[in-house]
């Protein structure tokens, strides 16, 4: 029988990713993690193993998935389907929160 108890996880005791990404707490179907980027060049193409969905809390993003592209600010949300290739340019310094199914987990080489 699946764990059915209640975790809190105290973020001052979170891990950090390698491109500064704060890993929050994950389940076994999903995980959440925050990042705060300056403003800045584009990233690298990338694919990832798992859905992420994002919500902007301050600051602009594009998001780039294939050749679509969208950018979102505070207050937005966006999605990139698992397997995609992939790359987000913070326009302005920027804090969102992602959630990812399957999980992305720190040992996993996760960098975005």
């Amino acid at each position: 029988m699946a764990d059915q108890s209640i975790k809190k996880i105290d973020s001052s005791a979170s891990p950090q990713g390698e491109l500064g990404q704060t890993y929050l707490v994950s389940g076994t179907s999903v995980a959440m993690r925050l990042w705060k980027e300056s403003a800045g060049e584009a990233g690298e193409d990338h694919t990832r193993p798992y859905e992420t969905v994002g919500y902007v809390i301050e600051g602009r993003v594009e998001v780039h998935v294939g050749d679509d592209v969208v950018t979102c600010g505070k207050g937005d949300s966006y999605l990139v389907p698992e397997g995609t290739v992939r790359h987000y340019k913070v326009l302005d310094d920027l804090t969102a929160v992602e959630a990812t199914s399957p999980p992305a987990r720190v040992n996993d080489r996760d960098d975005g």
